[in-house]
C-alpha cells in the first residue's frame, strides 16, 4: 500500500521536556516509519500499516514504553486512521504516538494484539463503531453494538436513517451454539440483570466441573454515545455537563477534570492557584464517596453484608456528599468545573464550610478502624478474598489496568504524582500499593487511599482559610468561544477513582471537536477479569469482578 506523509507532519523534534530523543525512536523503528507528527501531549510516528507489530514492540521492548493506554480510530476524507496512545508505567510523561493510516477502500491494518493485550477490546471498539478492520486480531468482532447491527456509526458515509430491523428466526435458541461446550464443560450465563455485576453486565461463562475455564464480558448495554454527544457540543459551555455521567456514581469532579485538563492544554488555558487548589479538594471528596461506595458493594457481593458495612459506608459517602452539595448545588450531577477554573467560590459563611468538612475530617480514622475490623480483619472475608482474584504485576501493565486495580498488583503508578496537575505536587500525600494482587490487595488500597486523600483535603483547607481575600481568583480570563487551531491532536489523563481517565482531543479550527474519545480506565480494566478468574469458582469470580468497582456507564460511555 502506497501512503503520503501527512501535510501537517514535522520532523525537526529532538529532545523534549520530558529527556526523550524522538530522533533515536525514529531510528530504532526505522523503515516501518513513514511520517511524523506533532501532538500536543507527545510526538507520534506515522507506521506502515503492515508493520505495527513491529513498531509497538519496538517502542515496548527496547524503548520501555510497557503502557498502551489507549487507541483511538478515526476518519478523515482520505484515510482512516488509528493511533496507539503508549506511556511508561514509570514515568508517564515520556509519551509517545504510533499513527497508522489505512486507505479508505481498504481500511485494514495490523493488530497490535500480539504485543499490547489491551488492544483488544480497543481494535474491537474502532472496528464496531469505525470500521477498521485488524489483520490478525484474535476476535474481530462488534464489542458496544449487537452482532446484527448494519454498517459502522462513525464512518463518515454512514447513513443514519437506515433502519436497523434484523428478521428473527422462530423458534430459534440464541444460546445454541454457547451450549455446545462438549462433555467436561458447561456454560452458565451470569447477568445481564445481575445484582453483583454492577450494572448491566453480561459473564459467557464456561466451567469445567466447579471451576471457571473461561469468561467472556458482554459490554454495549448502556452504550449512550457520549463521545459522539460531546463532539457536536462546544468546546466553551456544551462539553461540561456530560462528563459527570461517565461515571454517574461518585465521580463527577474527577470526570470533569479530565475534560478541563485536555482542553486548557489544547487552548493554553492557564488556571489561578486558588482554583486549583478548591478542584484538587473537590476531586479528592469524589474520591472518598467513590472508595466508600466501592467498599460497601464489594462487602455486599461477598458475604451479603447490607445492615452494617453497607449502610457504614453510605452514611459515610452521605457525609461527603452533603460537603460537594454545599459547594456545588448538586449531589451527582456537579457540574462544577469551568474551563479556567471553577463556577463559584465556597460557599458563605466559609467558617461553616471549613468546619463542616474539617469534623468529617476528624471522624475518618476512628471510621477507618471500624472498616478495618468489619472488613480486612473479617474471618470470613479473608477467605473468599486472599489469593483469589489474582493479577500478577506484568499481566495488569499488558492490559492497561490502572488505579487501585493496578496499585493493588504493587504497579507504582499514579498521575497526580507522575504527571502533577492541579495542585497535587504541592502537597504531602502518598501513591498507596499493595503487594498481593489479589481481591483483599485492591480493597486495601482503597480503603488507605481514603486516609491519603483526607490528608490532601486538609492541607487544601488550610491554604484555603489562609488564603487572601483580595487574591481569591475561580477563573482565568476565557474566550466566550474556543476555537483551537485547525489539525491540532492532544491526549491528556487524570489519575479517576477508577484509573487513568483520559480523553483524545483532535480540533478542526471550529468551536467543535473533529474527534472526542474517551480513555475509560473501567473499559481497560474489565479486560483483565479472565485472567482473575481462570480455574476459580463462581463465588470467586463474582469476587473478582466486584474488586473491579467497574461502572457501566463508564465502560460503555
Amino acid at each position: 500500500m502506497s501512503l503520503e506523509v501527512p501535510s501537517d507532519a514535522s520532523t525537526d523534534v529532538g529532545v523534549t521536556e520530558s529527556g526523550l530523543d524522538y530522533d533515536v525512536l525514529e531510528a530504532l523503528l526505522g523503515d516501518a516509519v513513514i511520517g511524523r507528527e506533532t501532538h500536543r501531549n507527545a510526538e507520534a510516528f506515522v507506521v506502515r500499516p503492515e508493520r505495527v507489530v513491529d513498531a509497538l514492540s519496538a517502542l515496548k521492548q527496547d524503548a520501555g514504553f510497557d503502557h498502551c493506554s489507549c487507541v483511538t480510530a478515526q476518519q478523515y476524507e482520505d484515510r482512516y486512521e488509528s493511533i496507539y496512545h503508549l506511556k511508561k508505567y514509570d514515568d508517564p510523561t515520556q509519551e509517545v504516538g504510533v499513527v497508522v493510516p489505512t486507505s479508505v477502500n481498504n481500511p485494514t491494518s495490523q493488530s497490535g494484539e500480539a504485543v499490547f493485550r489491551t488492544a483488544d477490546w480497543h481494535e474491537r471498539e474502532a472496528y464496531d463503531l469505525v470500521g477498521i478492520e485488524y489483520d490478525e486480531h484474535p476476535d474481530l468482532r462488534r464489542i458496544l453494538l449487537p452482532e446484527t447491527w448494519q454498517g459502522h456509526p462513525l464512518d463518515l458515509n454512514y447513513d443514519q436513517e437506515q433502519p436497523q430491523v434484523v428478521t428473527l428466526r422462530e423458534h430459534v435458541n440464541p444460546l445454541q451454539e454457547d451450549h455446545a461446550t462438549g462433555a467436561d464443560t458447561m456454560f452458565v450465563n451470569i447477568g445481564p440483570h445481575h445484582p453483583a455485576t454492577h450494572g448491566v453486565l453480561h459473564l459467557k461463562t464456561t466451567l469445567n466441573g466447579e471451576q471457571v475455564a473461561d469468561v467472556e464480558s458482554d459490554i454495549g448495554y448502556l452504550h449512550r454515545c457520549e463521545e459522539q454527544m460531546c463532539q457536536q457540543g462546544t468546546y466553551r459551555h456544551q462539553i461540561m455537563p456530560y462528563p459527570d455521567r461517565w461515571d454517574y456514581i461518585s465521580a463527577g469532579i474527577l470526570n470533569e477534570w479530565a475534560y478541563a485538563r485536555v482542553a486548557e492544554d489544547l487552548a493554553d488555558i492557564e488556571v489561578p492557584s486558588y482554583a486549583q487548589v478548591i478542584r484538587t479538594m473537590s476531586a479528592e471528596l469524589c474520591r472518598i464517596a467513590s472508595h466508600m461506595l466501592a467498599v460497601g458493594t464489594f462487602a455486599l457481593d461477598i458475604y451479603g453484608d447490607f445492615t452494617v458495612i453497607f449502610q457504614y459506608a453510605v452514611r459515610d459517602r452521605e457525609i461527603a456528599q452533603n460537603i460537594l452539595e454545599d459547594l456545588t448545588g448538586q449531589r451527582l450531577m456537579f457540574n462544577y468545573l469551568r474551563l479556567g477554573g471553577v463556577a463559584w467560590d465556597l460557599p458563605e459563611p466559609r467558617d461553616e464550610f471549613f468546619e463542616k468538612t474539617r469534623d468529617f475530617l476528624d471522624g475518618l480514622p476512628s471510621k477507618l478502624e471500624e472498616y478495618h475490623d468489619l472488613i480486612t480483619g473479617n474471618e470470613i472475608f479473608q477467605l473468599r478474598c486472599l489469593d483469589t482474584g489474582v493479577l500478577e504485576p506484568e499481566v495488569a501493565k499488558d492490559y492497561g489496568c490502572t488505579g487501585p486495580v493496578a496499585r493493588g498488583s504493587g504497579i507504582d503508578y499514579d498521575l497526580r504524582r507522575d504527571d502533577p496537575y492541579g495542585y497535587y505536587d504541592q502537597l504531602d500525600w502518598d501513591v498507596i500499593t499493595e503487594d498481593g494482587g489479589d481481591n483483599y490487595a485492591r480493597v486495601l488500597v482503597r480503603l488507605r487511599e481514603v486516609e491519603e486523600s483526607a490528608k490532601i483535603i486538609e492541607q487544601c483547607i488550610d491554604l484555603l482559610e489562609d488564603w487572601p481575600e483580595d487574591n481569591r481568583e475561580i477563573q482565568s480570563n476565557v474566550p466566550r468561544t474556543l476555537k483551537p487551531d485547525a489539525d491540532q491532536e492532544i491526549y491528556r489523563a487524570v489519575e479517576a477513582a477508577k484509573g487513568e481517565l483520559g480523553i483524545y482531543i483532535r480540533a478542526d479550527g471550529t468551536d467543535t471537536p473533529a474527534r472526542f474519545k474517551i480513555r475509560s480506565p473501567c473499559f481497560s480494566n474489565l479486560q483483565a477479569l479472565p485472567e482473575m478468574s481462570e480455574g476459580e469458582y463462581i463465588p470467586d469470580l463474582v469476587a473478582a469482578l466486584g474488586s473491579l468497582d467497574i461502572v457501566l456507564g463508564e465502560v460503555d460511555r
